[in-house]
Order: C-alpha cells, then sequence, then structure tokens
C-alpha cells in the first residue's frame, strides 16, 4: 500500500471492553469511539490488533450484548471505504465471521505482513509468540480446538457467555497475560521473538499488543519492536506517516 499525500496508518490494541463490567467500561468505549472520529479523517487504514473486547463469542445466530458504539462506529468507517484490518487476541480468539459479514472488517488469527511506502510491518496481537508463555499455549489449543468449540456453543449463549466472562474477568483463565511491568529487553518475549525473525528476513517494524505496555524498542539498528500498549490506563495508539512510527497518548 502507498499511503496517500498527508494520510497515516493508524494501530490501536487492547481495550478489553466489558471488563470488569459493561458499565464499568463504558466510559473507555466512549473514549474510544471519540479517537476514531477523529483518526478517521486522515487515516489511510486502522488496524485494531485485539482484545477489543475482554470476552468474544460468536454463536451462529447470537453474538455478545453490548459495544453498541463500538461496533457502529466500526461500522460506519469501513462503509465509507476506509479498510480497517482486525487481528484477534487471546480474548476474542472464538471470531468466526461476524466482523466479516457485518461490517466488512478482515480478520486475522495469526501475524501477516504488510509493506506501506516500502516499509515492511510484521503486525499481530502477539500472544503464544516466542519463548515462555508455556501455560498459555497450551491452553489456546484448548480454545481453539474445533470439537471444543462445538462443545462450548451447546451451552445456552445465557449461560456460556455469562461463563467464559467470569473465567476472563475473575480467573484471568484465558488471559495468559504476565504482569503489566517491563521485564527488560532481555527477558521480554516478543523482543526476542522478533529477533529471531529477523535472523531470516528483515521487517521494519514489528507491530504487537497483548503486553499492554506502550514500547518502543530498537532491534539491531534498521528494526523497531513496537507495542501498543492499551485502553485501560495507557490509552496509547501507533500511527506510521509513511517515514516514521511513533507512539501517542490519547487525550480528551
Amino acid at each position: 500500500m502507498q499511503i496517500p499525500q498527508g494520510k497515516k496508518i493508524y494501530f490501536a490494541s487492547d481495550n478489553h471492553l466489558g471488563a470488569p463490567t459493561q458499565e464499568a467500561s463504558r466510559p473507555r468505549e466512549k473514549k474510544f469511539v471519540a479517537w476514531l472520529d477523529t483518526v478517521k479523517h486522515d487515516a489511510a487504514a486502522i488496524f485494531l490488533l485485539g482484545d477489543l473486547f475482554d470476552f468474544w463469542m460468536e454463536y451462529k445466530k447470537v453474538v455478545p450484548k453490548g459495544f453498541t458504539r463500538t461496533l457502529g462506529k466500526l461500522a460506519e468507517i469501513s462503509d465509507s471505504g476506509m479498510p480497517i484490518y482486525y487481528f484477534v487476541g487471546n480474548h476474542d480468539l472464538w471470531m468466526n465471521g461476524y466482523f466479516e459479514e457485518e461490517l466488512n472488517i478482515p480478520v486475522y488469527h495469526k501475524p501477516e505482513e504488510f509493506t506501506f511506502n516500502d516499509k515492511t510491518f510484521f503486525i499481530g496481537h502477539g500472544d503464544g509468540l516466542g519463548p515462555h508463555d508455556k501455560g498459555y499455549k497450551r491452553m489456546k489449543k484448548v480454545f481453539t480446538n474445533p470439537f471444543c468449540k462445538w462443545l462450548f456453543r451447546w451451552l445456552h449463549p445465557d449461560l456460556g457467555v455469562r461463563l467464559a466472562q467470569h473465567l476472563s474477568v475473575k480467573n484471568k483463565m484465558i488471559s495468559g497475560d504476565e504482569d503489566a511491568k517491563f521485564l527488560g529487553e532481555d527477558n521480554e518475549w516478543l523482543v526476542q521473538y522478533c529477533k529471531r525473525k529477523l535472523e531470516d528476513k528483515h521487517r521494519d517494524f514489528f507491530v504487537f499488543g497483548h503486553r499492554h505496555l506502550p514500547l518502543n524498542i530498537d532491534l539491531n539498528g534498521t528494526s523497531k519492536y513496537i507495542n501498543l500498549g492499551d485502553w485501560i490506563s495507557h490509552y496509547t495508539y501507533g500511527v506510521f506517516d509513511g517515514e516514521t512510527m511513533e507512539l501517542k497518548t490519547y487525550r480528551t
């Protein structure tokens, strides 16, 4: 993609709407919608890197209640012709066609590579990558297993969604998140993952979420690892203007 003059690519991640409750997350949702309203005027594309919801499960005819403001704004922006790309996170693994069919937003279940103005981006949510996180990796295999998903769908949505929300918010059984504190470059497993990927091929930017920490780390002098932070504590987002990639904080 060649970014038109004056346009930018925007990135955001980890809103966890619905946590700890729908009511408690409503102010955060309104703030995120206001951000979408702001960036749509000069955006060439918007990338959402997962965990937009604290829990999302699609039945054949049912999706979780709520998030009307967010879904409506995404529909408005998508209908205007602006591309939006969505990468599932560890809290919304169970997307299965709703975004594509209702919002015309492509959904990715693993990291993908994009090129903007001759700059190569490797983009994903970030969960389960690199060394460590072994407990979550085992649990992810269970949650993404087709038979397990089929069994879960036999629960009535009122029961299934309530159970999953409890596990997500209270017990963090589907989180896989470590404490949101910087571990140092040598111990940050996404940094290690990016450096290993660079052994095979050069990428200019690795952009992830999941860690809930805004990070901008130089990898080898020519590549950078960007973590987008979150919309719970930091309200940070990434912006690429065709030449440089920055982390910014949304303030109202």
